[in-house]
């Protein structure tokens, strides 16, 4: 682990600040940083409340965080204060414990709404184009708003069918249309996130999986008609934690226009088969012959990130 290697030298510099005294080496904790703004870097100041606000080691620059993913690795503990500028504002975040590996994960948003992303789309078993406008929110799971605006970046949605779409249900998407990129990131899990007690309603966007830690691509977003207790029963599972929205008013949106003729995948109905999908010939063969109504993206965007170049990379 990138982790690992960081703990002596943590220790090192909570000596420095004079913190290692009050520390246990059990209670280090290791935070992954993320930025996600389209254009601006993020400092990242590690806080010592030993000093008064006026002593020039009262705040330390940690590291500058690159934007459009970039992140930095830090090794803290538990109850430790950070700070970061947005604008001319600086806001302050002290990490919760860990998961079972010690280890947290936080995105540097500030108070933003959260990240813009649009989805072209066909509808109504591809005669027509239209859009889904997605609100992704940087607190209610991280983990998972990173990795899709990642995916985002990536073009990997850009093609892939709406392959399970139930009224009153859900509509799931996410396997790539390349064969080597869906293969690849079908093996790229991610831990799940920390449940938020957000609550799932129609158009809540949260990723698919099959166990624990098991989130890959697939996404699947709640559709207008769920019964509440449909939609009490989401998000009982643990990779089950809603980390965007459908933007605007849900039963508007070109959700309901999705080609849905086919109903659930098997063993619950007769709709494409997942694991069909991600053979070779899953969309050159398997979709096109057996399923030939469904609908695709086109392509998905971060809206503010249109005319800006390659994406950044953060630094440890």
């Amino acid at each position: 682990m990138i982790f690992s290697s960081m703990k002596s030298a943590a220790l090192a510099f909570l000596a420095a600040v004079g913190s290692a005294s009050l520390v246990n080496a059990d209670d280090v904790l290791k935070v992954m940083f993320v930025n996600q703004f389209p254009d601006t870097p993020v400092d990242l100041y590690w806080e010592n409340h030993a000093h008064p606000n006026d002593h020039p080691d009262r705040r330390r620059l940690e590291a500058r965080i690159a934007p459009r993913g970039g992140w930095h690795a830090s090794e803290t503990f538990v109850g430790h204060e950070f700070s970061y500028v947005i604008g001319s504002k600086r806001h302050y975040v002290t990490p919760p414990p860990g998961n079972v590996n010690g280890e947290q994960f936080l995105m540097l948003a500030g108070d933003t709404e959260g990240f813009r992303v649009r989805c072209e789309i066909t509808v109504n078993s591809q005669q027509y184009m239209d859009y889904l406008d997605i609100l992704v929110n940087p607190y209610w799971a991280p983990r998972g708003a990173s990795r899709f605006l990642e995916l985002v970046r990536a073009k990997h949605y850009d093609g892939s069918a709406f392959n399970r779409v139930v009224p009153g249900f859900l509509t799931q998407f996410g396997i790539g249309k390349d064969f080597f990129s869906r293969t690849k990131e079908r093996e790229l899990t991610i831990w799940d996130d920390f449940p938020k007690d957000t609550k799932f309603e129609p158009g809540t966007i949260s990723f698919a999986g099959s166990g624990h830690d098991s989130r890959t691509t697939e996404i699947f977003i709640v559709n207008p008609g769920a019964t509440q207790k449909q939609l009490d029963e989401f998000g009982q599972n643990s990779w089950e934690t809603p980390f965007a929205v459908i933007d605007g008013d849900v039963n508007k949106s070109a959700l309901k226009k999705i080609y849905s003729g086919y109903g659930d995948m098997p063993p619950f109905g007769k709709g494409p088969d997942s694991s069909k999908i991600y053979d070779a010939d899953g969309y050159t063969t398997y979709l096109p012959k057996k399923f030939p109504k469904l609908d695709y993206v086109d392509r998905c965007y971060i809206v503010d990130e249109v005319g800006i170049g390659e994406n950044s990379e953060g630094e440890f």
